[in-house]
């Protein structure tokens, strides 16, 4: 087995001294840029990995970044999050920082185990998804003046917090205004009753683009149930797709919602587009693959992990001021789900 090449070889091999070589190692901007690139080019080089406990006793810092994930049902992450962690990983470690996740088990606080990560100190700061409209976990790392990220947005427009989003409300305006001009009049909503940022946003946006219509003949069925309860979604969509009244096209809040809309329909004998447009929002992998490929929208969930990775890291090593913040406009991404509205059928207002 090779051995591990010591801070002292290290800065031997480039004639520098070995205090040079750890403050180019540790990120610190009094080391010119070309020589903390060269540093950290020999480091890799010679197989050089930095003694975690003597990096923390220098710096004071644990190098490690947290997230607390909750465990539910028999998926531990879903498509989504999955990107967004591979994206998080990805721009932590181009800083020379480490992810840790903490898990809250069923019937456990993500707020207590927020905590114990906080106090023990084994993080540096804290990257939080899937925001509610009163979120106590922002409230807590704020009153504590911890460093960390949202991805996302808490009600409170003037809360002083850093975060990361992407413009839910532009591209449900956007989803009415394609499906209205290709002759759609009578919409249904698949979303959550669940009081999160995301849902208001986005339903204001739709609720903002038919009230700009100003088209009597609009009509809008809402379907909401609980987040994570897809018995109930199916039933409420099956509802929804049953009898001569139904819509002509669908938007799921997030894609998991769209691509049920897709299995029921198809399950009750609808052709999709034919018979029944549907949109939905977050691009994951198996929107592309469904039959048809789902029309939806893209918010660069890998990318924005990376840049809250660097948001963050600013934070707490550069020694940045918050908050920041960086609103994303999504890309619409228009595959198969969506056509022309079919010429038979009038659906009506329904709320369930």
């Amino acid at each position: 087995m090779r051995r591990r090449s010591t801070l002292k070889e290290v800065a031997a091999a480039l004639d520098l001294s070995v205090a040079t070589v750890s403050r180019a190692l540790g990120g610190y901007e009094d080391i010119a840029v070309e020589t903390r690139r060269r540093v950290a080019e020999k480091a890799r080089e010679l197989g050089y990995v930095p003694n975690m406990a003597g990096r923390m006793l220098v710096s004071g810092r644990s190098g490690f970044v947290g997230l607390v994930l909750p465990i539910r049902g028999p998926n531990f992450v879903d498509s989504f999050l999955g990107q967004f962690v591979t994206g998080l990983g990805e721009g932590l470690v181009a800083k020379g920082v480490d992810l840790m996740i903490a898990t809250a088990s069923a019937g456990q606080s993500e707020l207590d185990v927020l905590k114990h990560l906080v106090h023990s100190g084994r993080a540096d700061g804290v990257v939080l998804t899937r925001i509610a409209e009163e979120d106590e976990r922002v409230r807590f790392l704020m009153e504590r003046r911890f460093p960390f990220v949202v991805h996302g947005r808490l009600s409170d427009e003037e809360a002083p917090y850093s975060w990361l989003d992407t413009s839910g409300e532009a591209a449900f305006r956007q989803a009415f205004e394609c499906l209205y001009g290709l002759g759609h009049r009578h919409f249904g909503l698949v979303t959550i009753s669940d009081r999160m940022t995301f849902r208001r946003h986005r339903e204001a946006g739709l609720e903002a683009a038919i009230a700009e219509a100003a088209d009597p003949q609009v009509e809008l069925w809402v379907a909401r149930s609980p987040r994570f309860d897809d018995d109930s979604h199916r039933a409420a969509i099956r509802e929804m797709l049953s009898g001569e009244d139904r819509p002509t096209a669908v938007i799921g809040l997030f894609d998991e919602l769209a691509l049920l809309v897709l299995h029921e329909a198809q399950s009750m004998g609808l052709a999709v587009p034919q018979d029944l447009s549907v949109t939905g929002f977050d691009n994951v992998p198996a929107a592309g693959f469904s039959p048809p490929g789902l029309t939806t929208f893209d918010q660069a969930t890998r990318e924005s992990g990376r840049e809250i990775a660097g948001m963050l890291t600013a934070l707490i090593e550069d020694g940045k001021d918050g908050p920041l913040s960086s609103l994303k406009v999504p890309r619409f991404i228009e595959r198969g789900s969506h056509g022309p509205a079919p010429q038979s059928g009038r659906p009506r207002i329904r709320q369930i």
